[in-house]
């Protein structure tokens, strides 16, 4: 009589539905990562009836545009645990990659005191904390995932939240809402020349 191998409760992933094949760990950050994306697009909704700026709203739109795309598509892949339907893009900021540094006096900034005092300096700078979030969740959620589709899809999506709080910060630093001090030239090329390369060690 042949005997099959003990598994002690385990299964192998070949042996298991598609749609099963996750972990209990890492269905609970899947659905942190998809709870979060709602957020950051329920968030969008109530920013857009506020920004005045049309250029800010236009990468809301873009933003909300790929997000809502990318939220279907992880959750199909975590429904289906197969590789989805249409694949993750590449998100194309739409500003230049020109930084504005040196610092400027302003007004000291605080609270607002009701929803009347929302400006677009404030609610770019509500957009930049979410993409960064969802960008850190996802690198440390990336590294939990036990299932290779839903592994890539999230893994491959933070490049995109990159660009996204880049795209942020770049219209926030042309327009003076986000400065960027710099060193003094003696510091600044002491600290770049801190380092001296050192020769490849091959492994062969």
């Amino acid at each position: 009589m042949d005997q099959q191998p003990q598994t002690n409760g385990t299964q192998a992933s070949n042996n298991m539905a598609p749609m099963v094949s996750h972990g209990g760990h890492e269905l609970f950050d899947a659905h942190e990562v998809i709870a979060s994306t709602i957020s950051v697009l329920d968030q969008y909704q109530m920013y857009e009836q506020h920004i005045q700026d049309a250029e800010l709203k236009k990468i809301l739109t873009n933003q909300t545009e790929f997000l809502t795309q990318l939220y279907n598509i992880m959750v199909e892949c975590l429904q289906t645990g197969q590789k989805p339907s249409q694949s993750t893009h590449i998100y194309n900021m739409s500003q230049n990659n020109d930084v504005v540094y040196g610092m400027k006096p302003g007004q000291p900034k605080k609270p607002n005191q009701s929803v009347n005092d929302l400006t677009d300096q404030g609610l770019s700078a509500y957009m930049l904390g979410q993409t960064k979030g969802l960008a850190g969740l996802m690198s440390m959620t990336a590294l939990e995932m036990t299932n290779p589709v839903i592994r890539r899809v999230v893994g491959d999506s933070v490049p995109n939240l990159i660009e996204m709080s880049y795209e942020i910060f770049l219209y926030q630093n042309k327009r003076g809402y986000y400065q960027v001090p710099q060193l003094a030239a003696q510091d600044l090329t002491q600290m770049t020349n801190s380092y001296a390369q050192t020769p490849d060690q091959r492994i062969n």
